[in-house]
């Protein structure tokens, strides 16, 4: 197998992990369960990045396009929105105990720059 594809599998394979122990830690329930999990997305991520950056010097990995920054922000607001509802529904079902009783307001903080791209 060559090196790019061999490459190319363990990245496609990071990329995998990262997702399958993120969905792990948030459906533990024991908090020393949930920080492992997520040390082991923070540690796999930083290998992901570490393979991507490798392989981007060696011209065997492409970058996506570059983002319209009005895009990005989109995306962030409709996220921001979709929380906001799901806090509100957890407070609605819960009489507002536990840990959503408050209303941590979600800020957006725009970057001034002049670049519309988010790279």
């Amino acid at each position: 197998m060559a090196d790019e594809d061999l490459m190319n599998t363990v990245l496609a394979d990071l990329k995998r992990t990262v997702r399958e122990y993120t969905t792990a830690a948030t459906e533990s329930a024991c908090p020393s369960v949930r920080q492992a999990f997520n040390n082991l997305t923070m540690d796999t991520l930083r290998l992901q990045g570490d393979l991507y950056t490798h392989m981007s010097q060696m011209n065997m990995y492409t970058a996506p396009s570059k983002a319209l920054r009005q895009d990005v922000d989109k995306q962030i607001q409709t996220a921001q929105q979709t929380q906001q509802k799901c806090q509100q529904f957890v407070q609605q079902k819960t009489g507002g105990v536990g840990d959503y009783s408050h209303n941590p307001s979600v800020t957006h903080q725009q970057n001034n720059s002049h670049n519309s791209y988010y790279m």
